[in-house]
């Protein structure tokens, strides 16, 4: 019997633990890689990116949600209006990403081309510390904002970032849109899936 961790609602002091959170465990996936190829730099620069969301999210843009000793966390963008973005992300991005610039750029267009416009809320980072998979963090924490959402009426969406994670999210009412793939380039591929509102 696996006992759901405690969790709370992420502030401005998290904001640097949850980048690095990201950074640790999102350095295996084909698309960072893509992002960054050079694994000297690939932390760094893609820690510094992630930084970018969490900030935004947490200032008002959406929400992250945190297990409370750290270990995972959920960030989350409200897209029932209109999208927002960092601010100045061009130019923070500009500064972060470097010479991976075009990387970055072609991921925004390729990811920005393919949501989905009906109103819903983004699931678009869930992290769990690399020691801490396969313990029930990350469906603790999709679980709590599943509750929330069907409570009124939101759908949600999400870019998984492999077939082991699709699997994860179809236990969670996610379901593949049509066309399911994007293709960020011939190695490297994010999977659209969208939530209905659950009736429980």
């Amino acid at each position: 019997m696996t006992t759901v961790p405690a969790l709370r609602t992420a502030g401005e002091a998290d904001i640097d633990n949850v980048a690095d959170l990201i950074a640790d465990s999102f350095d295996h996936i084909d698309v960072i890689h893509f992002l960054v190829p050079d694994p000297d730099l690939r932390r760094p620069v893609t820690r510094d990116w992630y930084r970018l969301y969490v900030e935004h999210a947490i200032g008002g843009a959406g929400q992250v949600v945190m297990t409370a000793d750290g270990a995972a966390a959920a960030v989350w963008f409200d897209r029932t209006g209109a999208p927002s973005e960092p601010e100045d992300y061009d130019k923070r991005l500009a500064e972060l990403a470097g010479e991976h610039l075009d990387h970055f750029q072609h991921l925004d267009r390729q990811m920005e081309a393919r949501h989905p416009t009906d109103p819903h809320w983004h699931l678009l980072f869930l992290a769990v510390r690399p020691d801490r998979w396969s313990q029930g963090l990350g469906s603790a924490l999709m679980d709590h904002t599943h509750a929330r959402l069907d409570a009124e009426g939101v759908p949600a969406y999400l870019e998984a970032t492999s077939e082991q994670n699709r699997k994860l999210y179809r236990r969670h009412g996610y379901t593949d849109m049509i066309p399911p793939v994007i293709e960020v380039s011939a190695v490297a591929h994010l999977y659209r899936m969208w939530r209905p509102t659950q009736n429980h």
